[in-house]
């Protein structure tokens, strides 16, 4: 889906939704895994995105105004970078 982008072998994806009723929310978290030394974060960002594009085709009907937002990193680790957290 991102141009460009290397393909990578991951050995696990792992999706989270999260209801927030108090912001008529949901919230969505993907892990992605892989055994070799380079980040996975576009892997792991691009599926918050197509499982929010998911959610949206679903509930449409319902309210096209929804919106799509703060999509971002939370935490990364291993890779040649090392780990990285996000300021809360």
């Amino acid at each position: 889906l991102i141009p460009l982008c290397h393909p990578l072998a991951l050995s696990s994806v792992k999706i989270e939704l999260a209801l927030a009723p108090e912001r008529n929310a949901v919230e969505i978290e993907a892990t992605c895994r892989l055994k070799g030394r380079t980040g996975v974060e576009m892997e792991a960002l691009t599926a918050v995105s197509v499982a929010a594009l998911t959610i949206y085709d679903m509930v449409k009907a319902v309210d096209r105004s929804m919106v799509i937002g703060e999509i971002r990193l939370v935490h990364k680790s291993g890779g040649k970078s090392g780990t990285w957290e996000a300021a809360e």
